[in-house]
């Protein structure tokens, strides 16, 4: 896959990993995120492709974050936004995004490209962000067209 770029940053595609039913998990393209004459990497974003109840409920779509120094520029809103039309070309109309509540840069980062707070959830005791430590995620709705 060719690179994708804003002017501003350039998604490379870094791996794709296959889906695991057993844990709900879908297909992913996972992208380092850079700036667009350089190859340093910045950060990183992966997109899940499909749904099951996890990714809607908990998981997400999206998977991103941007390295301490080069925050503040919008950079991961503007990788969500090239991503956008991967989804639409895997007949995606919705996507999902989920963050801990207290992820203030990621909520800001959601509503910045336009998703909105839906709920925020409990996690299930058997959820293994839930074995991690973690207890609520927001759920934002993006809808793509």
């Amino acid at each position: 896959m060719a690179p994708l770029s804003d002017g501003e940053i350039t998604l490379r595609l870094s791996k794709v990993t296959a889906a695991n039913p057993t844990k709900q998990w879908l297909r992913a393209l996972h992208f380092d995120i850079t700036l667009p004459d350089s190859f340093e990497v910045i950060g990183h974003i992966d997109i899940r492709l499909g749904y099951t109840l996890s990714i809607v409920r908990f998981g997400g779509h999206f998977g991103y974050g941007i390295e301490p120094e080069w925050r503040g520029h919008h950079y991961a809103g503007k990788a969500c936004k090239l991503l956008r039309q991967i989804a639409v070309t895997y007949g995606m109309d919705v996507l999902w995004i989920t963050c801990n509540p207290d992820n203030w840069p990621s909520r800001k980062t959601c509503e910045w490209i336009g998703a909105t707070l839906i709920e925020i959830v409990d996690l299930p005791p058997e959820n293994y962000q839930y074995k991690k430590g973690e207890r609520q995620k927001c759920r934002y709705r993006w809808i793509l067209y």
